[in-house]
């Protein structure tokens, strides 16, 4: 049996924010103290290492479960299905839908549910369910979709990753300029077909032990500024090392898995994070196999303009390099990827597939 990937659709938001939007915002570290350098060199600092010179955000009458259902819809249209046909529903995220100016995360009815409920799909038989996973939750939610259909005799899952992080960021944090919004989704069906095609090796990890709060809930660094309201935080300079350390060890064992020769792989969609890191991770990945250095134009990044949406960052750079809205990057039948992320959990996930 093929696992395949036979839709794809995203949805990025049309509100460019560009990192001068941040000038006028004054920093604080975690310890509440004013940082003294300017934004515009703060902004400097950011574009060098994570590569970042804009973002996206959702509109303020927009709400996430708006935007994952645009996303379904455009994976849907690719495929060619009848959404009737489908099996389940995954979704995953990490904040749920917050409505603009408020504070409280909205989750019931699951995002899942409400995207279910848009699409207007009648059969009870289709699952609905979201996964919290951090960063890597779209990924495992593709996992998980394999493992359904090999294990439950499903055909057909829809797959959404959808973040809304301008509604969780803390002005007064400089590492707020990092975060964007984002929806994407594919569509994951069985097929057996002869030739081998699709999903060819997972796998997860998950470290707790002390990785479990390198992001994590937090009030504002600004110590006075809304106490009562928790942002998202992270030790950047811990997930770096961590990153670094084991997303390529990850990538290796699920290639090996898969028995495919790494001078085979096409291409490499690493979770649109950092670039330095992403670049730190590609390079050691490649010394594993004794490969001073990898390939030219293996790693397609959209990071410069989106930012980190999170969980959709993988699914929208993939939806992208398919419909060729990203240079210098294309994709064929029969051609290896490899895709991997690293996120709050601390979660690690990889996955070889065959166009």
């Amino acid at each position: 049996m093929n696992i395949l990937i036979t839709g794809t659709g995203s949805y990025i938001p049309e509100k460019i924010i560009r990192n001068d939007h941040f000038k006028d915002n004054v920093f604080y570290t975690i310890n509440g103290e004013p940082i003294t350098e300017s934004s515009e060199k703060i902004a400097e600092k950011l574009k060098k290492i994570t590569g970042i010179n804009e973002r996206r955000y959702i509109n303020e009458e927009q709400q996430m479960y708006e935007i994952a259902v645009i996303a379904a819809m455009r994976a849907i249209l690719d495929a060619g299905i009848d959404p009737e046909t489908l099996d389940g529903i995954i979704l995953a995220h990490n904040f749920g839908t917050i409505a603009f100016g408020t504070t409280q995360t909205d989750l019931v009815p699951s995002i899942s549910s409400r995207v279910k409920h848009e699409l207007k799909i009648k059969n009870p038989s289709c699952i609905a369910f979201d996964i919290l996973f951090g960063c890597p939750g779209w990924l495992q939610g593709v996992i998980l979709a394999r493992q359904h259909i090999l294990t439950e005799n499903a055909k057909r899952i829809l797959v959404v990753g959808a973040e809304t992080l301008s509604r969780v960021l803390d002005p007064h944090d400089r590492d707020s300029m990092i975060y964007a919004d984002g929806a994407a989704a594919v569509i994951i069906e069985s097929t057996k077909k002869a030739e081998q095609r699709g999903i060819r090796s997972v796998l997860s990890q998950t470290y707790t032990h002390d990785e479990a709060y390198y992001l994590h809930l937090d009030s504002s660094n600004k110590k006075d500024y809304q106490p009562t309201t928790r942002y998202l935080k992270m030790q950047g300079k811990k997930i770096y090392e961590f990153a670094v350390k084991h997303v390529p060890q990850a990538m290796k064992q699920c290639l090996d898995k898969s028995g495919i020769e790494i001078e085979k792989v096409k291409k490499i969609f690493i979770h649109q994070a950092n670039e330095k890191m992403d670049e730190a991770i590609l390079k050691s990945f490649y010394k594993l196999y004794d490969i001073p250095t990898p390939p030219e134009k293996i790693m397609p990044m959209n990071i410069h303009k989106l930012g980190n949406s999170s969980v959709a960052t993988i699914p929208t750079l993939l939806d992208m390099v398919l419909k060729n809205l990203q240079p210098g990057h294309k994709l064929e039948t029969g051609d290896v990827i490899l895709m991997a992320s690293v996120g709050a959990g601390m979660n690690v996930n990889a996955l070889t597939y065959i166009m």
